[in-house]
């Protein structure tokens, strides 16, 4: 409801080929921000420093000017704006049958939240005659949902938690958010146009960055096979694991009341997402191909793939140049290293401001799990707030604890009690 640059539109229809029956046309239309931004220009090496906009509780540090994030790039509603767009056929079980990039004009005729196109969907009045569109969208993504139940991407739903500062500044609560259908919806439809980009970019045999995510580490794997175990969990020996293979676990995980303990074991096992010339596919998604297209206001690695689809369908001015292609290697490597500082500076401006909203609580209980093992401690983090916190060894109790590393625990020496990863516990600050 809050945001001010408006990356993406979507439409949807049923497709009107006969020959396509119960499958959809979908266009996901995209800011065209390569159309302001020229390859080597001021506004490009500054975009390119800062690699992509960095949220902070308190404010936002954008990769490119308001001027342009929040106006011209924006898809505002009712206003005439240049965007990228793709339309892909899906047929009835969801497969992609076809895209055709394009450079055009659009005009968003909605700017729905989350909150308000579910509520559409679930039957509530509709703006400007919106609840056709909102329904079609809905249909197109249930179609998509066969396919995605087909290819089982890895299927780990954390809870996310929004600071909410008052108007001096400081924290007035913590809010999880709420995820609903809507989220999923343009989730799919952002996903199926980030294939398509680099489908048709290898397709049409030009130079682009993909987003890559690569099988987990077997040494990783070997320890939380071992942790996992101890649970009683079994997870495939040999060969290569899928995500499929962690869904089995993490559905049996939530029939034993199990699954945030399993999918923080899960979550650690994975490697980090990076962008990379080399296509080693996405683990994650369980995508052979896959490039990020949708975000080119806030990630630089979006617009250097805005590039070169220009460059590749003829699409006109600011396409990839010869000194970008070959640049591309070393790009990705920088802006890759920039993702993983803004993601620090998140989390570290997120810790700052938790501990101040926490400094009046000394002495509190509350709900907690146990996040990290260690022989000289557990750490924990609180359900409400995601506070992250240290409890050292001689603080979890009278008795003395000795740490089992291949089982991710301490267990009292007298009582046997076990404090192991995953595990609720209340604590008091």
């Amino acid at each position: 409801a809050d945001t001010k640059d408006h990356d993406d539109a979507v439409f949807a229809e049923p497709d009107s080929d006969e020959n396509n029956s119960g499958g959809y046309r979908v266009i996901v239309a995209i800011a065209d921000v390569s159309y302001f931004v020229s390859p080597d220009s001021a506004l490009d090496k500054e975009a390119l420093k800062r690699g992509n906009s960095t949220y902070l509780p308190d404010r936002v540090v954008p990769m490119l000017p308001e001027r342009l994030s929040n106006d011209l790039c924006s898809l505002r509603e009712n206003e005439d704006r240049p965007c990228m767009a793709v339309e892909i056929i899906i047929d009835a079980s969801g497969t992609k049958k076809s895209q055709r990039f394009m450079r055009a004009m659009m005009r968003s005729h909605g700017k729905l939240s989350y909150e308000d196109a579910q509520a559409i969907s679930e039957g509530a009045d509709a703006p400007n005659n919106l609840g056709p569109v909102v329904s079609a969208l809905y249909d197109a993504y249930r179609v998509r949902m066969k396919e995605r139940a087909k290819r089982a991407p890895l299927d780990l739903d954390l809870p996310e938690r929004k600071i909410i500062l008052d108007k001096d500044g400081n924290v007035e609560k913590v809010i999880k958010r709420e995820r609903f259908d809507a989220h999923k919806v343009i989730e799919e439809f952002m996903i199926l146009a980030n294939v398509a980009a680099a489908e048709a970019l290898e397709r049409a045999k030009t130079p682009v960055i993909y987003r890559v995510h690569d099988q987990p580490d077997p040494e990783k794997l070997e320890t939380i096979r071992d942790y996992l175990g101890t649970l009683d969990f079994n997870l495939t020996k040999g060969g290569s694991v899928r995500p499929a293979n962690f869904n089995q676990l993490l559905k049996i995980a939530g029939e034993r009341d199990q699954k945030e303990m399993v999918s923080e074991v899960v979550l650690r096992s994975q490697r980090q997402a990076i962008y990379d010339i080399e296509n080693v596919g996405h683990f994650g998604l369980n995508i052979p191909r896959y490039a990020h297209f949708t975000s080119p206001i806030r990630r630089y690695a979006d617009l250097t793939v805005h590039r070169a689809l220009v460059k590749a369908f003829k699409l006109g001015e600011n396409g990839q140049t010869e000194k970008e292609a070959k640049a591309l290697s070393e790009i990705s490597q920088q802006i890759s290293d920039l993702e993983r500082r803004s993601v620090a500076a998140e989390r570290e401006s997120n810790d700052r401001y938790l501990a101040g909203y926490l400094e009046e609580k000394v002495g509190v209980e509350f709900e907690a799990r146990i996040r990290g093992v260690t022989k000289f401690g557990l750490f924990i983090m609180l359900d409400e707030s995601g506070a992250d916190g240290f409890i050292p060894m001689r603080s979890i109790g009278s008795e003395r604890f000795r740490f089992e590393e291949k089982e991710h625990a301490v267990i009292g020496e007298s009582s046997g009690g076990i404090f192991r990863l995953g595990q609720p516990v209340r604590v008091s600050l």
